[in-house]
């Protein structure tokens, strides 16, 4: 169960097809808990031509299923700009646990130099930011995205892009991330949370070769 983890990790899928012959095939992902154990699966829906055209500015919605194959949350993206010239119209997300039950939002906060995003509520409001750094290059280690409180004076948590090698990610590009944060923070959060490391990983690594 998500209430139950301090440590999340989100392992993409890659099909063979797609390796041989560089094409685009939805997403799929491992979500594990610190042991490695896969507790959810995650399925991204999406057109062929979102994906080969639009990524990585396309719409999508991303299915998380249990092991018994019950949809538990549901993410999704409108169609949005990926420039930071073009402020009123950033990314964003709405996230859904179960699904058709708005639990949060992750919102892109503009800003000229970092990576920023607000965590908010089922409520729109505000609760927690996230902050990256000023350059996404993995190639001299972990990329990591801090979970600050409101006022940016605490740090209580991260979602971190780990770096496995240069062979390995210029052949299969794959997405290997962790999130950390509190035991006790609120579950819907949690959920949030996950939704905003897809979102981390659309926007800044999925066709940057993992930074390099």
């Amino acid at each position: 169960m998500i209430s139950e983890l301090d440590q999340i990790i989100i392992h993409q899928q890659v099909e063979l097809l797609q390796v041989i012959l560089g094409t685009e095939t939805c997403s799929k992902y491992e979500i594990k808990n610190h042991m490695g154990q896969r507790v959810y699966f995650a399925v991204e829906e999406n057109g062929c031509f979102d994906r080969n055209f639009c990524s990585p500015l396309r719409s999508f919605t991303i299915r998380i299923t249990d092991n018994t194959g019950q949809e538990v949350i549901t993410v999704n993206r409108p169609l949005r700009c990926n420039s930071c010239w073009f402020p009123c119209y950033l990314q964003e997300l709405e996230i859904q646990s179960p699904p058709g039950t708005t639990v949060g939002y992750v919102i892109q906060k503009w800003d000229p130099f970092l990576p920023k995003f607000t965590i908010r509520n089922e409520s729109n409001e505000d609760v927690l930011k996230i902050i990256g750094p000023y350059a996404t290059c993995g190639c001299l280690g972990d990329v990591d995205f801090e979970v600050k409180s409101l006022n940016e004076t605490s740090t209580i948590g991260k979602i971190s892009k780990y770096w496995s090698g240069f062979v390995n990610n210029i052949f299969t590009n794959t997405a290997n991330f962790g999130i950390q944060v509190p035991v006790d923070l609120d579950v819907k959060i949690k959920a949030v949370m996950i939704g905003a490391c897809f979102l981390i990983d659309l926007m800044f690594f999925e066709n940057s070769l993992d930074g390099l």
